[in-house]
């Protein structure tokens, strides 16, 4: 754990999704980002955030309210992308602070609607993907979703899966089990 103190984001996104094909015209957006404060030294969550972000080039479909709970209804009344950035970096300090995801999804997403938007991208470059971290950790060559790595730690899933926020809450217990094996380390970037 040397090297790896203070304060850590996790970050878990949940963006517009389908069933079958993706309709004319549409693409994935972000509509809820779920973070979870983590204090590495006194290995503990302590802080739990949900952000509803408004798709602008897609809709909530029904499988989307399937899978997440959210509805079109409540993005709809949620703040824009580029808002949601600038709050991530100025009361999350995003850019400054190391930030974990359950894989590279969450990572790939950001950038990818950040470059499409032309918006900054908010995070600094110290990423770990705590999927891979954990495989390593557990000696396990497939790298299990996020609800069989708890079976598999022996922790409970809190809430409901697919909830961003529940989801980032539930990878920060991960997150403190890697630590508390001394196996965390920095999967991306400087």
């Amino acid at each position: 754990m040397k090297g790896f103190t203070g304060l850590l984001n996790v970050v878990d996104v949940e963006a517009t999704c389908w069933e079958g094909r993706v309709p004319a015209g549409a693409v994935s957006e972000i509509i809820e980002i779920g973070l979870t404060v983590v204090d590495l030294d006194a290995r503990e969550r302590i802080a739990r955030h949900r952000i509803l972000v408004r798709p602008v080039r897609s809709a909530v479909s029904e499988f989307c309210t399937e899978l997440t709970g959210l509805t079109q209804a409540e993005v709809d009344t949620s703040m824009e992308f580029a808002d949601a950035c600038r709050l991530l970096a100025a009361e999350h300090r995003a850019g400054l602070r190391p930030w974990a995801s359950w894989g590279d999804y969450d990572r790939k997403q950001f950038e990818r609607q950040c470059a499409a938007t032309g918006i900054e991208y908010p995070f600094g470059h110290r990423h770990t993907n705590a999927k891979q971290v954990f495989s390593e950790a557990y000696g396990t060559a497939r790298r299990p979703g996020m609800a069989e790595a708890l079976q598999l730690a022996g922790l409970p899933l809190e809430g409901r899966h697919h909830c961003g926020a529940d989801d980032a809450w539930n990878i920060a217990a991960l997150v403190l089990d890697i630590v508390g094996r001394s196996a965390w380390r920095t999967t991306t970037g400087a």
